[in-house]
């Protein structure tokens, strides 16, 4: 696998991440089966934090011993031999594609899977929310493992409680326009204070780990709890990570130590200098991961500088953009970049935000002027960025 990898890296066909996991198992098809054996391994999946919780769930286990994991990002079963090929880690956390989670759990019969959320995301390549949520749903109601889900999400509920074993946390939901319909009958979710329920009968569970103020909650246990990373969604990453590692057997106090140390997750919220600009990188890759960045940048006059692709990897169709509240940007210096400015420039006008548009996104962020800029990216936008071109 290594020298596919070094090939890969070599041509320029890719980052050598995948390529000899790919080629293995079309040499031995069982390979994952034989690599996952014995492990204690988690899979961790999801629209949205699927990178930044792998990481926190990795870092809590690693208080007992050797991890491995797939920090790279590459989530799908040739992903997941190459992360697991050459280890000798008796422990393994593995972030996992959401469609590709249905094929995993059979092969890799983790201890553990984590769902997080469902919401819109590429729609030109992957399926419907509800479509994904019932293929969730059937491939848990084997599994013997112990399945860690989000308990504010109703398509997660619904998908989650198919499994014989559940814990639950409170990781939120910011973006409810896909959970509006109630996945068994269609009937309406009511959201108020007290969480969410359906006439049918389908409600929020029951917690087994809340966030308290400065603290976590785990089966009743509280811990300090107080997460580098900032922002309400990675809190809600992290606890989803705790409640895991708990499950998993790692003392609550040590694993929360280890989660809330973690400071950069495949350069989010990384700062790159741009000609004496310090510009922090944030991911936003659908409408549910915009609505939580610009939730955190509320109250904040730091310029911004917004960048959309539209290659395979980012979704071909950008129309998602109309679903994206910019308004929320509304009175700040905004520029518009990117390979796909020309639409971002149209929906900001009509949001009635005030922007500059340039397409290269390192010179957008040069025209600011100023100290310190955010850069909001989607997917290769953001990976261009991070990778220093």
């Amino acid at each position: 696998m290594r020298v596919v990898n070094a090939a890969s890296r070599r041509t320029g066909r890719g980052r050598g991440t995948v390529a000899g996991g790919r080629v293995a198992l079309r040499v031995a098809p069982r390979l994952l089966d034989h690599l996952s054996c014995g492990l204690k391994l988690a899979l961790v999946s999801g629209t949205n934090g699927k990178t930044t919780t792998t990481a926190c769930l990795a870092a809590a286990l690693a208080t007992s011993g050797v991890v491995a994991t797939n920090a790279t990002g590459s989530n799908m079963l040739p992903g997941h031999v190459a992360a697991l090929g050459g280890s000798s880690a008796r422990a393994a956390v593995l972030e996992c594609d959401e469609v590709w989670l249905p094929r995993a759990i059979p092969v890799e019969c983790p201890s553990a899977v984590v769902l997080l959320n469902l919401s819109r995301d590429q729609l030109d390549r992957t399926a419907e929310v509800r479509h994904v949520a019932h293929a969730w749903a059937a491939s848990l109601v084997a599994y013997r493992g112990v399945c860690v889900a989000n308990a504010d999400d109703p398509l997660v509920v619904s998908a989650a409680q198919s499994a014989p074993c559940v814990a639950w946390f409170a990781g939120g939901l910011e973006f409810r326009q896909d959970a509006i319909a109630c996945p068994r009958c269609m009937g309406r979710v009511h959201f108020d204070d007290a969480g969410w329920r359906c006439e049918c009968g389908l409600a929020r569970p029951e917690p087994d780990a809340v966030l308290g103020d400065g603290t976590a909650i785990v089966d009743g246990t509280p811990v300090p709890f107080a997460m580098a990373l900032p922002g309400a969604f990675n809190l809600g990453n992290g606890v989803a990570a705790l409640l895991a590692a708990v499950r998993l057997g790692v003392d609550p106090a040590a694993a929360a130590g280890a989660i809330c140390s973690v400071r950069d997750v495949a350069g989010r919220f990384s700062e790159l200098d741009v000609d004496g600009t310090r510009a922090r990188l944030l991911l936003a890759k659908n409408p549910a991961g915009w609505s939580a960045l610009l939730e955190l940048l509320d109250g904040d006059d730091t310029p911004v500088v917004v960048a959309i692709n539209a290659r395979v990897a980012d979704g071909f169709d950008p129309s998602w953009l109309y679903d994206v509240a910019f308004e929320r940007l509304s009175g700040r210096r905004v520029v518009a970049t990117g390979e796909r400015w020309r639409d971002l420039s149209t929906r900001l006008f009509y949001a009635g935000v005030a922007h500059t548009t340039d397409p290269v996104p390192r010179r957008a962020i040069a025209s600011v002027d100023a100290d310190r800029v955010d850069v909001i990216a989607n997917y290769t936008a953001f990976a261009a960025l991070s990778g220093g071109r």
